[in-house]
């Protein structure tokens, strides 16, 4: 009888992608943490060399470029991811990049025109009169196309370790400017910002070995396989008039009978750029709003001191969700529903573990951390910083659920849902339903990112 064998090869071939999901993740998180370290280091070493106000100009640069470079350069790295992960595990092996390129560019090229046009009020008002540090933006933030261009191509082919290299390579560079400046060989602000826009350049360094490792995987003899049967394909017709018709409708427009369209392609990252608009939204805009409104002008910088509880685990996160899109992809075209679910709910339990062992810590010892990291008399509440710890997680959960919609072409429905959360987010914190600003951002962020959570598992049901 066939089926035996047929299955025992099919469950070796999801443990084979699991270790491979696994193996990769372990790689990028050791990169993206030690890039993480190295980009504290950077900004430490900047606030030592320089002047209060030249330090806090970088961290203004920096903040600035971070949050352009995230909405218009990462929904490339995930098409391409995305894209080159589901055409492999399907037996393709060369990989249009046409599409891919063309939409980075004219990205780089609204940049471009955009911050052209308000040179003098980026100078004067949020650069501080600083020329260069304005040059500095403008280079390093273009320089970041062929960058993230690069890391979507790598994750696409599961070059997990050359990923890790490139970011590395990027943080260790530009701590290698604020270096030379703490040992006399440079001096000043600009000398120091010069890294900024040196870093994407130097990571392409490991792009020629990615080529190389490449072009010998094309050179080996192909391995016969047999064709991979889905249990769901007989239920494809019905599914053209069910609920998963606009998920199969963009997965068509996406493939483009065999080759990645121009229109899929385009809705496929103006959906993952609402997405990176929304997810900044609720990292940043309560800083904001707080800004804006407070009497107390030390609260703003309270507010983004309690953030970071959720910004620092969703940083190292993106190493899982970089390796963890190719492999959903690969999943979906390979071993069907079963494996994919699988591999969601493994995520999540994880997750889920550790986002309770981050609460329980912060009620121990979470004022107390607080207070001594950032050496503010500031009386944080316990309660607040855990309800803070148990939003960060429900953020990791709803985005490894946006990876899967991803997965399944139902950008646009993901990004209506992120969009939605984020604008209910902003008009929370200026309704004074909760007088104290402080509270009111903490229940705002658990209650934004609980809801979508629900409103991403929903999807993610209609999506099975």
């Amino acid at each position: 009888m066939t089926p035996g064998p047929a299955r025992r090869s099919g469950q070796s071939s999801v443990t084979g992608a699991t270790r491979s999901f696994g193996s990769g993740a372990r790689i990028l998180s050791i990169g993206i943490a030690m890039s993480g370290l190295l980009t504290f280091a950077y900004f430490s070493i900047a606030s030592h060399v320089l002047t209060g106000v030249q330090a806090k100009n970088i961290d203004l640069l920096w903040s600035v470029m971070f949050v352009i470079i995230s909405v218009i350069y990462r929904p490339i790295e995930q098409l391409l991811s995305r894209t080159i992960a589901d055409r492999a595990a399907r037996g393709e092996d060369r990989h249009p990049l046409r599409v891919p390129i063309t939409i980075q560019l004219s990205f780089a090229a609204v940049f471009l025109v955009c911050v052209l046009a308000l040179h003098d009020v980026i100078v004067d008002h949020a650069l501080k009169h600083s020329e260069a540090l304005y040059w500095v933006l403008v280079t390093g933030t273009l320089a970041y196309a062929a960058s993230y261009f690069a890391r979507g191509w790598l994750a696409g082919h599961k070059f997990f370790g050359l990923y890790g290299g490139l970011v590395f390579m990027e943080a260790a560079t530009r701590i290698c400017f604020a270096l030379a400046v703490a040992l006399g060989l440079a001096s000043g602000q600009t000398a120091v910002a010069l890294g900024i826009a040196a870093a994407p350049f130097v990571s392409l360094i490991v792009v020629p070995s990615a080529f190389a490792r490449r072009s010998r995987e094309l050179s080996r003899p192909a391995v016969p396989q047999e064709p991979t049967v889905h249990p769901n394909v007989a239920d494809f017709d019905a599914a053209l008039e069910g609920p998963a018709a606009e998920g199969i409708q963009e997965a068509t427009e996406i493939a483009g009978a065999g080759d990645l369209s121009l229109r899929g392609g385009s809705s496929f990252a103006f959906s993952v750029s609402g997405i990176m608009l929304s997810e900044q939204t609720l990292l940043n805009a309560a800083v904001i709003t707080v800004a804006a409104t407070a009497t107390n002008h030390e609260l703003a910088g309270i507010v983004f001191n309690v953030l970071l509880i959720a910004r620092a685990p969703l940083q190292l996160f993106q190493a899982i969700q970089t390796s963890l899109l190719p492999h959903l992809a690969g999943l979906e075209a390979q071993e069907g529903r079963e494996a994919f679910g699988r591999a969601i709910r493994l995520t999540i339990l994880a997750i889920a573990a550790f986002a309770l062992a981050v609460a329980v810590g912060l009620l121990a010892i979470g004022p107390f951390v607080m207070s001594h990291l950032f050496g503010q008399h500031y009386n944080y509440g316990r309660v607040g910083l855990a309800v803070i710890g148990i939003g960060m997680g429900l953020h990791l959960v709803s985005g490894t659920l946006n990876q899967a919609a991803l997965a399944r072409n139902q950008a646009r429905a993901s990004a209506r849902c992120w969009l939605a959360v984020a604008v209910l987010f902003v008009i929370w914190t200026l309704v004074s339903i909760v007088p104290n600003q402080l509270t009111r951002v903490e229940i705002g962020y658990a209650g934004g990112t609980a809801l979508l959570a629900v409103l991403l598992a929903l999807l993610y049901r209609r999506g099975r």
